[in-house]
């Protein structure tokens, strides 16, 4: 892993709501409106946030109909990387907050784009 990909990745998590996006995906597979009702954020905060994380190496997307779903990259991941989501899987236990974002994703539904806020939340790119 070059400096150049660590810098990225750090600078990846150094926001709070993206530290709270990959405690989601670190727990399961999510589209952008799930991500969005377990962190009552908007679609255009979840999907910027979603891609920061994506360019980073953290996240590989799959499509499916008409969902984007994201996940914690575990099949290519480097054992520095894997590290860093050990630790914040450890951390995770004990923070409240990143405990409820679990307990509200559990609540969160995959709803299509025409039963959504947003036309776009799910919507293939």
């Amino acid at each position: 892993m070059t400096l150049e990909h660590k810098v990225r990745l750090f600078k990846s998590l150094s926001d709070e709501t993206r530290l709270r996006i990959l405690n989601l995906l670190i727990e399961r597979e999510c589209c952008v409106c799930e991500v969005m009702q377990a962190l009552d954020i908007s679609q255009t905060r979840a999907s910027r946030n979603l891609s920061q994380l994506y360019n980073a190496g953290l996240l590989i997307l799959r499509k499916e109909g008409l969902w984007s779903l994201y996940s914690v990259d575990r099949g290519k991941v480097e054992p520095f990387t894997a590290d860093i989501l050990g630790v914040l899987k450890e951390y995770s236990k004990e923070n409240q907050i990143l405990a409820e974002d679990r307990q509200n994703l559990n609540k969160a539904v995959r709803v299509g784009p025409a039963n959504t806020c947003h036309p776009d939340c799910c919507k293939p790119e």
